[in-house]
């Protein structure tokens, strides 16, 4: 099973996105975004100004205005909630894929470690050291372990990324397994070497889904900068109410009525690069699950901005661009050594 098969974008994925954007409305989840937090603020005292307008008739503003505004806010602070859940989104559809791939997979245990002895069929995940089973041509291999008979070609390129197939056998330094890879022909016999939740399936579900956990050093200087200009625009804007009070009082004979809070929230989130706020998470989770698309598991998001910055990617693969047979095609002696000696 590899990453780069799953949909970028899926109905389920999107319906688990949208159900997350509402659990992510609990203030402890948006405090992790000031920008986002305080747009959360503003939401919430506008509902208090829309109850008091309705249950009232000494509303700042009319109560169909201060609804319209209070629910543009709210449309906002789940947006960005949907944005940074799409992005986890696929992340765990990833981790949810390669678990099925381990949890779905059955193993031919044998009930005596020799080949042609009997075998009973259980899943993947029941398998415990040195229990020994059979995978045939055509078998997912369903654990870690070391081949103790037979010889078999093995397509490895889910795990490794290995286009050739590879010979494994029993001794020597290719009897090693993989669970997740294919039997492509013949048999092994494999006594397996991990415990459940230890092997390397199980290493990379847990890669995919502590991808995210880290932000990038650019991330985090957005985010300064962005709380930054937030705090800046939150002083700007209170000082306004002040102000308009004041000139409002000065011209009372006119009729001057000050701006209400309404407004201002209004205003202020306008103002406040909310957009930016919203999807800075969301990029850098996305620019992971992009690598995994890739068969590349980015274990922080400093590992994407490097990732940025390759011109030139040298791979070395046996089998891929070199040969899966090593051979010398020259010999040549070192200063002081004779061709005959060497």
């Amino acid at each position: 099973m590899t990453l780069k098969h799953l949909p970028t974008f899926d109905s389920a994925t999107a319906i688990r996105a949208v159900m997350e954007s509402f659990r992510k409305l609990d203030p402890r989840v948006q405090l992790r975004n000031p920008v986002m937090f305080t747009v959360w603020v503003g939401g919430a005292l506008s509902i208090v100004l829309w109850l008091h307008a309705m249950l009232t008739s000494a509303g700042e503003e009319p109560a169909w205005f201060i609804l319209t505004v209070s629910t543009w806010l709210w449309l906002t602070v789940l947006f960005a909630n949907f944005a940074e859940a799409l992005a986890e989104g696929r992340g765990k559809a990833q981790a949810d894929a390669l678990r099925r791939t381990r949890t779905e997979t059955l193993a031919k245990l044998l009930l005596e470690p020799r080949r042609g002895s009997p075998y009973e069929t259980i899943g993947a995940s029941y398998l415990k050291p040195n229990a020994v089973f059979l995978a045939e041509a055509g078998d997912i291999i369903p654990a870690d372990g070391v081949v103790i008979e037979g010889v078999a070609s093995v397509d490895e390129s889910a795990i490794t990324g290995e286009s050739a197939p590879v010979i494994r056998e029993s001794g020597g330094d290719r009897n090693s397994v993989t669970g997740g890879t294919k039997v492509l022909s013949d048999w092994l016999l494999v006594r397996v070497t991990t415990r459940p939740g230890e092997s390397f399936m199980d290493r990379m579900i847990a890669m995919v889904e502590g991808a995210k956990r880290q932000r990038t050093p650019n991330e985090i200087a957005l985010s300064i900068l962005l709380a930054g200009l937030t705090i800046i625009f939150l002083l700007a804007t209170a000082t306004l109410l002040p102000f308009s009070v004041f000139s409002a009082a000065v011209s009372e004979s006119r009729g001057a009525t000050p701006v209400t809070v309404t407004t201002l929230v209004a205003l202020l989130v306008c103002l406040i690069p909310t957009t930016i706020g919203a999807l800075v998470s969301a990029i850098g989770i996305a620019g992971m699950q992009r690598l995994s698309g890739a068969n590349v598991i980015a274990m922080s998001g400093r590992a994407v901005e490097a990732a940025g910055d390759v011109d030139i990617v040298l791979l070395d693969k046996t089998g891929t661009i070199t040969l899966g047979n090593r051979q010398a095609t020259a010999f040549l002696p070192a200063e002081g050594v004779t061709p005959d000696e060497l």
